[in-house]
């Protein structure tokens, strides 16, 4: 039986969720989890945040940042509660631009370097990064390798694509190339295509084809695992989440409902949770 693995990390399968800042709270990774995934990610989580961390899926957490600062104390606070480490080196987003970090921080090598080996040094678990495309981003891969780190994540468009435009797959066979250690195929990854990719890839994530549909890891799974808006709210209502981020969730889940229209404007006009409740009854 083929052992999946990253790094000391035995894994069930080789689908994961990608690391997404809005729609990553506990109650849909847990979903995520429920529907099969082997390794939900956390969204972008500074190391000198004072923000509060429900852990309980033991994910993958992701940090971002444009130094090493704060990583060691925050890694060896939190080392417990997670299963793998990983850093963001793909984001495109303004505010990264403005702060510099995610893929605008891929000139800085000596950084990054200086980051790499802060978080080897700082855990026994795996240490993964992700990133996207840039004339640095094999030469980045090749350092994350160096400095001892398990994976490499790579989403092969560039920062001016975002998350539009056709990926470059040939981009990321390159990369895959370049590196002995395993890399974790992102961007665009469905029911159409994954086991293609899986053929050339050690792994995939799954991000917006998961918003509001977690069920889709049961579906990759050939599984009848079903799980449904009814399940986020119990989980939300039980993580105490802020009724903004339940009605975001809501939003999603009204994705290919026959009914999504309507189901929309009576969460525009949710006052509480019960007025969501009514209009997934």
């Amino acid at each position: 039986m083929e052992k999946i693995k990253i790094g000391n990390l035995k894994l069930k399968n080789r689908f994961l969720l990608a690391p997404m800042l809005e729609p990553n709270d506990i109650a849909f990774r847990l979903l995520c989890k429920k529907a099969g995934c082997a390794l939900t990610y956390t969204g972008m989580t500074n190391a000198l945040s004072q923000q509060r961390l429900f852990l309980d899926d033991k994910p993958a957490l992701q940090l971002f940042g444009n130094s090493s600062k704060g990583i060691k104390s925050f890694m060896r606070k939190h080392d417990d509660e997670v299963a793998l480490w990983d850093f963001n080196l793909g984001c495109p987003s303004k505010m990264s631009e403005k702060l510099c970090h995610g893929v605008f921080m891929h000139n800085d090598l000596v950084e990054i370097e200086k980051i790499f080996r802060v978080m080897r040094e700082s855990t026994k678990k795996p240490c993964t990064v992700k990133l996207r495309i840039s004339k640095n981003a094999v030469k980045i891969a090749k350092l994350a390798e160096e400095c001892g780190f398990d994976a490499v994540g790579i989403h092969p468009r560039t920062q001016k694509q975002g998350y539009s435009g056709e990926v470059d797959y040939d981009f990321a066979l390159k990369l895959k190339v370049a590196i002995n250690v395993p890399v974790i195929y992102s961007g665009n990854v469905g029911l159409d295509n994954y086991k293609k990719i899986l053929r050339d890839f050690d792994f995939v994530m799954i991000g917006r084809e998961a918003i509001g549909n977690p069920g889709i890891f049961s579906e990759l799974l050939g599984r009848d695992n079903k799980v449904s808006f009814k399940d986020y709210l119990k989980l939300a209502k039980k993580y105490k989440l802020f009724f903004r981020q339940i009605k975001y969730q809501g939003m999603n889940f009204t994705k290919g409902d026959d009914k999504a229209k309507e189901m929309r404007r009576g969460l525009v006009g949710a006052k509480g949770i019960g007025d969501v409740e009514k209009v997934f009854l």
